[in-house]
């Protein structure tokens, strides 16, 4: 099994479960997916455990309008600050960034009250796996066993037996290198909810490179230096206008809210939210941020996908190991 499957894996953190009752003591907690993103990637103290390499970037928020998304605050509130951060998958913060696979991204958009909407997603349209079981449970074949080594065999009969991660995997088999940040897209996975009045919209949102998406061949990847990511998008920044057009599609009764492994039909309506506009990239200012995509701003709601719900507490736990260095 290719290495940039298991930075798709590490891509992403999922759902939280109850621990009120046995059965639930059953299921895959928060703690046992940070747990193992350190054992695949080894300790690296003072670094997030999933998405460690990456590079923060300023920005601005500028909105459509839609009436999709009528007398939303994120909509009516004018040009708005935004700190990102682009990343590599994986939890090994001197990755590669000439490696295929998992990027990913986190938006933060700040309001003068002090309130933010948070977006987080990566390169990849469908998560590997439908739950966190089966997704914790495909990380589990990528373990050594008592040879000492991964069995790839183990992991191929996972993937048999659970047909909701095939999508993730076919997907990283034929992913190449991402040229830049500033050519990737990125998919928000999730459904959420926004209601006005009693009227509610579900959708999925992503975030599509105004200067369309690149990417290189083994061969192109392979005469790049290995840190080349962070240099190519400041580049960028420095010669050209960089922006990201916020894309939602509306979906229809019968579209999965809570299956993130399984994407919506390319039909769907599309609605332009707003245009994010790059400003600078470099420096520390992302470094002690908690890309957490449950905080939203008034009107929103996320929905009860259980990958989803994972995140807040996947991440607060990376996220005090952080701050303490651990």
């Amino acid at each position: 099994m290719k290495m940039t499957l298991v930075s798709a894996c590490v891509a992403s953190v999922i759902a939280l479960v109850p621990a009120q009752n046995a059965l639930a003591q059953e299921k895959v907690q928060a703690a046992d997916l940070v747990e193992i993103f350190e054992k695949m990637a080894g300790k690296q103290p003072g670094f997030r455990k999933a998405h460690a390499k990456g590079v923060c970037v300023g920005a601005t928020f500028s909105p459509s309008e839609s009436k999709h998304f009528k007398e939303a605050k994120l909509l009516t509130s004018g040009t708005l600050p935004v700190s990102m951060r682009f990343s590599l998958g994986g939890g090994n913060p001197a990755g590669d960034d000439r490696a295929p696979g998992t990027r990913g991204m986190g938006m933060q958009i700040n309001f003068p009250d002090g309130s933010m909407h948070v977006f987080t997603g990566n390169n990849f349209p469908a998560f590997l796996g439908k739950d966190p079981d089966t997704f914790y449970g495909f990380l589990k074949t990528l373990m050594p066993d008592e040879s000492g080594k991964p069995n790839p065999m183990k992991t191929a009969e996972y993937i048999k037996n659970n047909p909701s991660v095939r999508a993730n995997v076919a997907w990283n088999q034929k992913a190449e290198t991402s040229a830049s940040f500033a050519n990737t897209e990125f998919f928000g996975l999730h459904t959420f909810f926004f209601d006005n009045a009693g009227e509610q919209t579900k959708f999925r949102w992503q975030l599509t490179p105004d200067l369309g998406v690149k990417t290189l061949n083994k061969e192109e990847a392979a005469k790049k230096p290995a840190d080349f990511l962070n240099t190519t998008l400041a580049q960028q920044l420095a010669e050209q206008t960089v922006s990201f057009s916020l894309n939602v599609s509306i979906g229809k009764p019968e579209d999965t809210n809570v299956d993130p492994s399984s994407p919506w039909p390319d039909d769907r309506t599309k609605v332009k939210l707003g245009t994010v506009t790059l400003s600078s990239s470099g420096g520390e200012a992302c470094k002690n941020t908690n890309f957490d995509p449950n905080i939203l701003s008034a009107g929103f709601t996320p929905s009860e996908d259980p990958v989803l719900r994972m995140r807040s507490p996947a991440y607060a736990i990376s996220f005090g190991k952080r701050l303490s260095n651990q």
